[in-house]
């Protein structure tokens, strides 16, 4: 007999630390079969709001940029948005037009060419890096460049080393942040999930931005967590990245990250439904049967079983030495909060 088909996420449980498009995530992972718990790292600054946002737009306007780099579809279309609301929308785009315009990625390309403007340029790779490789090689010494960035703030700029760059090169940078970021306020649902990833009650955690990762370290500090996060990271709760970009907070702290070829959210939901079964569960053969030892229940022949943690903490010690015996020391140390 075949052994019954479970979605590959059954058993796993999956922190989404998303401020937009969470619910589709958690919708994704959840038809995969995962026990989903969610709570936004960051929160979103209203484009109107933003006084920056508004000074830079009128300073371009004022004085249009040789070279435009836009970095974001969203972020792009937003810009143009804020603008109609201020009345500056037919402005910032005929100070735009004569720009160069080097577009990072797709979704850039299409928010650009759907305002009726076109690129010269955008790298297959969706790659910051690379896009300042091509602005250096093409020069850009004594150019005004109108960089739109991620949405993060200088502290969680996830490739600081893109204004530098160029400012070293001799250009003058206007950087338009067009939205920005602010960590989610203490004594939260937020809290709660930081402190599940570091006492390792999650397979994984989910990142979709830069600054929800680094929103993710910075709490795990200030809520006295940081050894135990980084450890719990670093081991058993694997960090999956929508790209390199978003992994770049978590490697600078030695957390080793995976990420889909594409960086498109499907594309994520699908990688870690291919690779979190491969990281994170342990198969043992046992009296002729397959167990498939998960993070919340157990796969015998297929069939999910249930344990509870504490013999989920002992089946786990007995599947890492099967066949020997294990001392009653070791299954206590085992047992969740190694009681």
């Amino acid at each position: 007999m075949g052994q019954p088909d479970s979605p590959p996420l059954t058993g796993y449980r999956i922190a989404v630390t998303s401020a937009r498009r969470s619910e589709e995530l958690c919708a994704l992972l959840s038809r995969q079969g995962a026990e989903v718990c969610s709570a936004p790292a960051i929160n979103m600054i209203a484009l109107p709001d933003d006084d920056e946002l508004q000074s830079h737009t009128e300073a371009l306007i004022a004085d249009p940029p040789d070279i435009l780099v836009a970095h974001t579809g969203i972020g792009f279309r937003g810009w143009l948005a804020a603008a109609e609301g201020w009345g500056a929308v037919t402005q910032l785009l005929d100070a735009l037009s004569s720009a160069r315009i080097v577009s990072r990625g797709p979704k850039a390309t299409g928010a650009l060419r759907a305002a009726g403007l076109h690129e010269e340029w955008s790298p297959e790779s969706e790659s910051s890096q690379e896009v300042l490789e091509y602005l250096l090689k093409s020069g850009v010494d004594g150019l005004r460049v109108a960089v739109q960035l991620h949405g993060a703030a200088d502290a969680w700029d996830p490739f600081p080393e893109f204004l530098g760059g160029l400012r070293m090169a001799g250009a003058q940078v206007v950087p338009v942040r067009v939205y920005r970021w602010k960590p989610t306020p203490l004594g939260g649902t937020f809290d709660q999930l930081v402190t599940g990833i570091a006492g390792r009650q999650f397979d994984a955690v989910t990142f979709t931005s830069a600054p929800a990762a680094a929103a993710v370290l910075e709490r795990g500090r200030e809520l006295d967590v940081e050894d135990q996060l980084l450890a719990a990271l670093r081991t058993d709760v694997h960090a999956m990245c929508v790209g390199p970009v978003t992994s770049r907070p978590l490697i600078r702290k030695g957390v080793p990250t995976s990420s889909p070829e594409r960086m498109r959210l499907g594309a994520l939901a699908r990688h870690i439904a291919e690779e979190l079964p491969l990281l994170g569960s342990c198969t043992v053969k046992a009296a002729g049967h397959t167990v498939d030892i998960r993070g919340t229940c157990v796969l015998v022949d297929g069939s999910i079983k249930v344990l509870p943690p504490s013999g989920m903490g002992v089946l786990r010690a007995l599947a890492k030495r099967p066949g020997d015996v294990v001392s009653r020391g070791d299954l206590l140390r085992a047992l969740p909060g190694n009681s």
